[in-house]
């Protein structure tokens, strides 16, 4: 096969390979424990900066006692920091949670709405996790851009923009509708098995044959405000795809 030169012909071929390697829809590729839109909308909110494990063991208890919108938005903000505590900035998402159940509640009738306009009006919930929400729960077309959507798709030559929203934009052209989310959930797949943001292991990587950062993306790319007289090297972030 001739090697891709162009953006979109990287996009095609990257969908195509990964698809392979990481196959399902969006659904089937989410880390997160749900069941329906408002589980998965509360779940990403809780997955700010903590990883998709801990929220996994929180979810249960959390989902036992506010099963739906109209339970979580009457909820106890002390009796609900206990519960998800263990998630860090407990607080927060604590009025998030409680504030995103209430918009729910009181402007689409308890049930989580599928329009990214509307999504994004709730307490909590961004570009991204209004993302998350649509392509996965509502099987729409929704591109969420994490930090390893931003890497890979900058390592790849897909885009050189630095915003996720301008990211979002640019990977929509090249990507099938059909395709956005569960393109998304396999580049943060790739990201945190191979294409790592330290260390990438270019040797193992099934793109690395056109991607043009191929065994010297880590030496272009992760150098960061020094500290203390070291290089400090970005990291993989705790957080999800939300």
């Amino acid at each position: 096969m001739a090697r891709p030169r162009t953006p979109g012909g990287r996009a095609r071929e990257t969908n195509l390979r990964l698809a392979a390697e990481y196959p399902g829809s969006a659904d089937d590729l989410c880390a997160l424990d749900h069941t329906g839109p408002f589980q998965l909308l509360a779940a990403t909110i809780l997955s700010a900066q903590t990883t998709d494990e801990r929220v996994n063991m929180v979810t249960p208890e959390l989902f036992a006692h506010y099963p739906d919108a109209p339970a979580l938005a009457s909820a106890d903000p002390t009796e609900l920091e206990d519960i998800i505590h263990s998630t860090g900035f407990f607080r927060a998402k604590a009025r998030n949670l409680i504030g995103m159940a209430q918009g729910v509640v009181a402007s689409f009738g308890g049930e989580v709405p599928s329009r990214r306009e509307d999504l994004v009006t709730l307490a909590g919930v961004g570009r991204k996790t209004a993302n998350v929400v649509r392509s996965v729960a509502f099987g729409l077309p929704g591109l969420p851009v994490d930090t390893h959507v931003t890497r890979l798709s900058q390592r790849l030559g897909l885009t050189t923009e630095t915003d996720p929203v301008k990211i979002e934009l640019a990977l929509n052209k090249l990507i099938p509708e059909r395709d956005h989310g569960a393109f998304s959930l396999r580049l943060i797949l790739h990201g945190r098995r191979i294409c790592i943001a330290r260390s990438p292991r270019c040797g193992d990587c099934s793109l690395a044959d056109f991607c043009p950062s191929a065994f010297k993306a880590a030496s272009a790319d992760q150098v960061v405000r020094p500290a203390k007289g070291k290089i400090a090297v970005k990291g993989q972030k705790k957080s999800v795809p939300a």
